[in-house]
């Protein structure tokens, strides 16, 4: 997501200004990047704006890959299943809240939701 600061003039741009789409539709073909560099020098030239075409995959996905796209898709429809079940949720959250202030607890109940099922998924499938 793109920041821009507003005074006078523009004080700064930071981020994707504007993002080729995955159809091919609404957007442009060029992503159009800003950034700025918040480091103390002397050179006041810290903006910068970069034009980069819309890039095709050369290789196919990997078997790694296709491992962790799996996964990834199996873990969040499983988050989304789960915050929503009326029978597990307040359990989720009691056992949430009884660790989020533990060393290496997860903060938010959604990160602790992908943990759980993450380690769900691996449990049921070992990777070699």
């Amino acid at each position: 997501m793109a920041k821009v600061g507003w005074s006078a003039g523009i004080d700064y741009v930071s981020g994707a200004l504007s993002k080729p789409s995955k159809s091919g539709q609404h957007s442009c073909a060029k992503m159009l990047l800003g950034t700025h560099r918040v480091a103390a020098t002397t050179s006041n030239a810290c903006n910068r704006i970069y034009l980069r075409p819309k890039v095709t995959r050369s290789t196919a996905p990997s078997q790694d890959e296709m491992l962790a796209r799996a996964r990834f898709a199996t873990v969040a429809a499983a988050v989304q299943a789960r915050k929503t079940d009326l029978m597990n949720i307040s359990a989720d959250k009691a056992a949430f809240n009884a660790q989020k202030d533990q060393p290496g607890g997860k903060t938010t109940f959604k990160s602790y939701l992908w943990k759980i099922c993450g380690d769900a998924y691996d449990a049921e499938h070992p990777r070699n």
